[in-house]
């Protein structure tokens, strides 16, 4: 089979597949399972939301799904990529090509320029540091925040530091964004604002996004809504095909 048939046969799967997924974590004596042999398939392009009450297992999943976190039992598929399957470095490596994590409290580093935060997952890359200036310059046009390169991130706003947050998890490319309550520390002005970004970047951008969200109105941004309860896929809402709210 050529390169492009290859390509052809990964574009054609699901970019992102879960099989019978289990995860527990041993508390005291008692050993708790999160996730009970979950199933769960994104396609490429899908702008996800994920929603559930606190506790039900989404970051959980979110986690496993990044490489931040191992599952007991069962697969995990990244863009044809055997995930469960890769050594802590190997994973290491993987994540900084294939994935960018959104936080709800940004984790930026206070020292770092804007411009230097969104440089960082480019240092584990072998690039010479004028492309590193170069590329992060990019990201952070793409987030509307080019004026601030300069600026640390107790001299800007939430939305602003969000936005770095955003610039920082695009800046490698990668084939998946996971965005975990992104918009849960901000109001509902500047949180329309990070929702709308997040949707040029699916929609424009061809990012595949994964968002947990407690908040209705943001996901109603996404083109479909899975429900956890309990560490299981409770029901979903169908596909939408304008891409979210306007």
């Amino acid at each position: 089979m050529n390169d492009a048939a290859k390509q052809a046969g990964t574009d054609q799967r699901p970019i992102i597949e879960v099989s019978g997924v289990t995860k527990s974590f041993r508390k005291g004596r008692e050993q708790v399972e999160v996730l009970h042999q979950l199933d769960l398939n994104i396609e490429r392009g899908e702008f996800c939301a994920m929603m559930g009450p606190s506790g039900s297992g989404k970051t959980t999943l979110l986690n496993l799904i990044g490489g931040l976190d191992r599952p007991t039992a069962g697969q995990i598929a990244v863009s044809g990529q055997r995930i469960d399957q890769l050594t802590s470095r190997q994973l290491a490596k993987w994540r900084s090509n294939h994935v960018g994590f959104i936080f709800q409290f940004y984790n930026l580093m206070p020292v770092l320029t804007a411009q230097r935060n969104v440089e960082l997952p480019l240092l584990l890359k072998k690039m010479s540091g004028k492309e590193r200036s170069q590329r992060a310059r990019t990201a952070l046009e793409i987030v509307g925040l080019q004026d601030r390169a300069r600026h640390l991130p107790r001299e800007l706003s939430g939305g602003q530091e969000q936005r770095v947050a955003i610039a920082r998890a695009i800046v490698s490319d990668p084939d998946v964004l996971l965005a975990d309550e992104p918009t849960g520390d901000l109001d509902r002005e500047t949180a329309s604002e990070i929702l709308d970004l997040l949707k040029t970047l699916n929609q424009r951008h061809d990012k595949t996004i994964l968002m947990v969200t407690h908040d209705p109105v943001a996901a109603d941004y996404a083109s479909r809504t899975v429900h956890m309860d309990k560490g299981r896929l409770a029901d979903a809402v169908p596909m939408k095909s304008a891409g979210g709210a306007q």
